[in-house]
């Protein structure tokens, strides 16, 4: 079908409203590895040690698939504007500039860390392969060995390469979906927020009569249900600093994911030891109705994207210098708009990182050119594991070869060492 004459509006396809139906991705704030919803901002974090955490890493998910094209957009690929009459950000709107790319206009909170060094993109950025099906795609991008029958995750594989093991290993916060990058053998722990962490029940007009009473009955228990409890002990003991450290939410933007963020900072400067975070920011499943650079779906989407991570880069304190931040999703979309002033599912797509060890103010990746026929995509020339392999490995000191099996990642040279 052409794209240009296809049918009725679709604001986002049902694969991706039934995700959202689900619960999915409808919010959660997770720390220390816990997945905590806020509206539809969606967090997990896993922490490898009790003890501080020598780097932390915030993995950024937009769910449904953003369009790498407008955020960071090819303005010297004459392809770019033919194909999208309607939807195209102009070029005279773009800002930081090159000879090749400029960043959506509703980037500009992000503007004076890339003028700094701190924020930078890499695109053409995806998959081996194309996966449409935003199940499938989320489940192999956040896999990342595929043809494995192995049940984990490559954030779960990271924080199994730490020396020692926390009880915040795994957390999962406020009953969310544990994201498929994180599940794995490591152990997980749930709660709703970050004051929330406690054992149910117990209070203080409890006098610890809960506590003595969970132990009774688990600490002689050699099951994993009874490892599970005392393991669930330790990590409310260890969470405290997390809790006494302030809630600054008040000073980011008013927003789900700005929420999200504000309670991710809240943990890193709370100095437990939480060393992966992942956040998930719905609603990118544009089919139609995207809008211009003037305003709609992609200028509200970005600018809170944008407001957001500059709010919470701001408010690391001083554990700024060991906090990076990427953003990633499932897939990108097609180059050419559609008839209902949208995109449907495409590829390549672009990452943006930002924080601690990032060569920033520049964009990476071989561009491979724009076609403007009704099916073409952005090729793929960098796989997606490239960076987050530089990432690990710059920032961790993991072995990319557990963390990303079967896998020989290729320099992307956005990071720098610790």
């Amino acid at each position: 079908m052409d794209p240009l004459t296809s049918a009725a509006p679709q604001p986002c396809c049902p694969e991706f409203a039934a995700v959202s139906r689900r619960g999915l991705f409808t919010g959660a704030v997770a720390l220390a590895g816990a997945t905590t919803l806020v509206g539809s901002a969606a967090v997990t974090a896993s922490a490898a040690s009790a003890t501080p955490a020598p780097a932390v890493l915030v993995v950024l998910s937009l769910r449904g698939a953003a369009d790498g094209l407008s955020m960071v957009v090819p303005h010297a690929d004459p392809v770019y504007y033919a194909a999208r009459p309607r939807i195209a950000v102009p070029a005279d709107r773009l800002l930081a500039k090159d000879g090749m790319f400029g960043l959506h206009p509703a980037l500009a909170p992000l503007l004076p860390m890339w003028a700094a060094g701190q924020v930078a993109a890499v695109h053409a950025t995806g998959l081996p392969s194309p996966n449409r099906s935003h199940f499938a795609a989320m489940e192999e991008v956040e896999d990342a060995d595929p043809g494995s029958e192995s049940r984990s995750g490559w954030l779960n594989r990271l924080i199994g390469t730490a020396p020692g093991r926390s009880p915040l290993q795994g957390f999962n916060m406020s009953g969310g979906v544990t994201p498929t990058s994180l599940f794995g053998p490591e152990p997980t722990m749930s709660a709703s927020a970050v004051d929330d962490v406690g054992l149910p029940g117990e209070d203080e007009w409890d006098h610890g009569e809960r506590r003595r009473s969970l132990r009774t009955l688990w600490d002689h228990d050699r099951s994993p249900l009874g490892r599970a409890m005392r393991s669930t002990y330790e990590a409310v003991d260890t969470f405290g600093p997390a809790q006494a450290a302030a809630d600054t939410t008040s000073s980011y933007p008013d927003t789900d994911l700005g929420k999200a963020l504000a309670q991710v900072a809240r943990a890193i400067r709370g100095n437990v030891g939480v060393e992966v975070f992942t956040v998930d920011q719905g609603d990118w499943d544009m089919h139609a109705g995207i809008g211009s650079a003037d305003g709609g779906w992609m200028v509200d989407n970005v600018g809170e994207l944008a407001g957001a991570i500059a709010a919470f880069l701001g408010d690391l304190g001083d554990q700024a210098g060991k906090v990076t931040l990427l953003t990633i999703s499932e897939f990108g979309r097609r180059v050419v708009e559609n008839a209902s002033q949208g995109l449907d599912h495409g590829y390549g797509n672009v990452m943006l990182l930002a924080g601690a060890g990032v060569r920033g103010g520049r964009y990476y990746g071989s561009w491979p050119g724009l076609r403007a026929d009704g099916d073409a995509d952005l090729l793929v020339t960098t796989d997606y594991r490239s960076v987050l392999a530089e990432v690990v490995a710059t920032r961790f000191g993991a072995s990319t070869a557990t963390v990303f099996p079967r896998f020989s990642p290729e320099p992307v040279g956005v990071m720098t060492s610790l």
